[in-house]
């Protein structure tokens, strides 16, 4: 049958799970009911619950979800060694090679990610071949592969200051206490520093793939069919103006902010665990 978005509103605090804590459970459904009176005021209810599931519309909302997912994950994975050596470099005692690393997180951090992703998608990709096939019957790899190495490009930048924060909050001692074993400082960093500062970075690395589900947005410029895609396409082809954007609006709601608060909810239970 039909599912409306006021029916799919109903349904979101629902998803909360049953071992989240009160303070979370409650803000949920507070926007819970935040998002039924944006449906209401705007009088977007009846154009909106003609998007159901089962529907072609409906069906390219739902591919453009998993779009949107599979580039997001993806991206922050493929930051994640990039962002390692970087952090790694920023803290060397080597001037050039921190200077270096230093350079690169500026410029990625101090320009725009659409001007990035155009010189990277008509610039770089333009001078190379990228082998034009479909990934799970209906991500393009032509439009995908860009894409991605734009992301991730620019994730690594972010990604990399949070693994710099996290292996500076280890204890100096950690350090010297390896030494003092006889491990190099190439040891110490790799078997000792840096597993205790990737736990320290584990919550602020999940909420880069929530800022990234919506930063990806941006790829709708080069065709890549993720959720603002296909809310464009739904739009021209039913001359709806707003209410393909505010079902878009409503979807990155519904998987953003339930995301963001598990998350707040899992790193209170690691520090809980870390003081016991």
């Amino acid at each position: 049958g039909k599912v409306t978005l006021e029916q799919g509103a109903n349904g979101m605090a629902d998803a909360a799970g049953d071992d989240m804590e009160t303070g979370s459970y409650s803000d949920l459904k507070r926007a819970t009911d935040l998002c039924r009176r944006m449906i209401t005021q705007y009088g977007m209810s009846e154009e909106l619950g003609t998007m159901y599931l089962g529907s072609d519309h409906g069906y390219a909302v739902m591919q453009g979800v998993e779009y949107t997912l599979i580039l997001s994950v993806v991206s922050v994975l493929l930051a994640v060694l990039p962002a390692l050596l970087l952090a790694t470099m920023r803290l060397s005692r080597c001037t050039p090679v921190r200077w270096l690393s230093g350079a690169y997180i500026a410029v990625f951090r101090s320009t725009p990610m659409l001007v990035q992703l155009i010189i990277i998608y008509y610039g770089v990709f333009n001078a190379i071949i990228v082998p034009k096939f479909m990934i799970l019957g209906f991500i393009d790899s032509a439009r995908f592969i860009p894409g991605v190495v734009a992301l991730a490009i620019n994730s690594s930048a972010y990604v990399a200051e949070i693994f710099r924060a996290g292996i500076l909050a280890v204890d100096s001692g950690q350090m010297e206490a390896a030494r003092s074993l006889g491990l190099s400082q190439s040891q110490s960093m790799r078997l000792v520093i840096l597993p205790q500062a990737i736990k320290n970075v584990l919550p602020a690395l999940a909420n880069e793939v929530v800022t990234m589900i919506k930063e990806s947005s941006i790829c709708m410029m080069i065709g890549m069919s993720e959720i603002m895609f296909a809310a464009q396409t739904i739009a021209g082809s039913t001359y709806i103006s707003v209410g393909p954007y505010m079902l878009a609006a409503i979807i990155y709601f519904v998987i953003n902010y339930p995301t963001s608060k598990i998350i707040e909810h899992i790193e209170r239970r690691m520090r809980r665990g870390d003081k016991h």
